[in-house]
């Protein structure tokens, strides 16, 4: 792991981005932002599953006036997305969101410009500049002969000059492409050039197993370099899933180490109980504890006892039974009958000891 990237800090809502705070965890809702009923309860399910910062689409009147009801209703920071139309961008702020995620070029003249700035200024609003690969300004593509890391970095620093022009510096940036050569190389370009914290993600990843695949391997690449300081996962799946691997990916660099710790092994012909169904009952439970626990489930004899004793408290099937070690320790013998109900059991007493001392 790189040392982590210095960066001034913001603020959104309350969450510090930046300056040395932990990674952030962002999702974007997939409702229509009009809906209020529904786009406010994504946005609770997205706070629970352990969202930081919520985005919106914003692509009309209608959806800028909902903000206000939505910011009423939801306690996590909002951030609106807007392109092309700088009243949106002022309606959402008089509606009270937490930040904006712009590109200063494509909202109109400078005049525009400067009078969403003024307006994001007054109420120490930020402003990430999302550069997104899909969507480059046709000078710069020209010059670049194509999408390159470089194009993107180029419009990158011509909206932070925008802005910068303005004398506006509560920023954020994203380089996002759907590929991770190109994502990692602008966002390693743009370091060199800026001190803003970075919002980071692989946009367009695809379906859940592939796009978490995807996003795990350009995220992890990125943490390792400290290159972000709030990610993304973008995914063809409800935005809760987005959550649970992007936690998942934070947890397993060690960045963010937050709720309990899942290892089970792939099992193989030695194997001798269903550990995929066993497995899946204990992670059900595992991955709902906020406890830093990490919990092991094994299935035979080679590995098994070693890993099981390694971890917090572990769970190694043999022949119609297994063995649970806690902290190192044999606890006790169960009966294969017996074992995830009483597995399961132990787990949860110890993430209630372990919430206890943490109170």
């Amino acid at each position: 792991m790189f040392p982590r990237r210095q960066t001034r800090s913001i603020s959104v809502g309350g969450v510090v981005i930046g300056g040395g705070a932990p990674v952030v965890v962002q999702a974007m809702t997939k409702t229509d932002t009009r809906d209020v009923r529904a786009t406010v309860a994504q946005v609770r399910r997205l706070e629970k599953a352990g969202a930081e910062i919520v985005r919106l689409a914003v692509p009309d009147r209608a959806a800028a006036l909902a903000l206000r009801d939505i910011r009423k209703k939801v306690r996590v920071p909002l951030i609106a997305d807007i392109h092309f139309d700088h009243r949106l961008a002022l309606a959402a702020l008089d509606a009270g969101v937490d930040g904006l995620r712009i590109n200063p070029g494509n909202i109109g003249s400078r005049e525009k410009i400067r009078e969403v700035v003024g307006a994001a200024a007054e109420k120490r609003t930020p402003i990430r500049i999302g550069v997104n690969s899909g969507s480059l300004e046709k000078d710069i593509l020209a010059r670049a002969g194509g999408v390159t890391a470089a194009a993107m970095v180029e419009s990158a620093l011509r909206h932070v000059r925008l802005l910068e022009d303005l004398d506006f510096r509560l920023i954020k940036i994203s380089l996002k492409a759907s590929d991770i050569p190109r994502t990692l190389e602008a966002y390693r370009l743009l370091a060199t050039r800026v001190d803003y914290p970075f919002h980071a993600g692989i946009t367009e990843a695809g379906r859940l197993l592939a796009g978490s695949v995807k996003s795990a391997t350009g995220l992890g690449l990125l943490l390792a370099e400290g290159l972000a300081d709030t990610v993304r996962v973008s995914l063809t799946a409800p935005p809760e899933k987005e959550v649970f691997v992007a936690r998942q990916i934070l947890q397993g660099m060690g960045v963010r180490v937050s709720g309990a710790n899942f290892v089970s092994c792939p099992t193989c012909g030695r194997c001798e109980v269903d550990l995929m169904t066993l497995a899946a009952r204990v992670e059900k439970t595992v991955l709902g504890l906020r406890a830093p626990l990490t919990v092991a489930v094994m299935g035979c004899t080679v590995n098994g006892p070693g890993e099981a004793r390694e971890a917090d408290i572990g769970l190694a099937c043999g022949r119609g039974s297994g063995v649970i070690f806690r902290k190192g320790k044999l606890l006790r013998r169960v009966s294969g009958a017996r074992m995830a109900d009483e597995f399961i059991g132990e787990v949860l007493k110890l993430a209630d000891e372990s919430g206890r001392k943490e109170g």
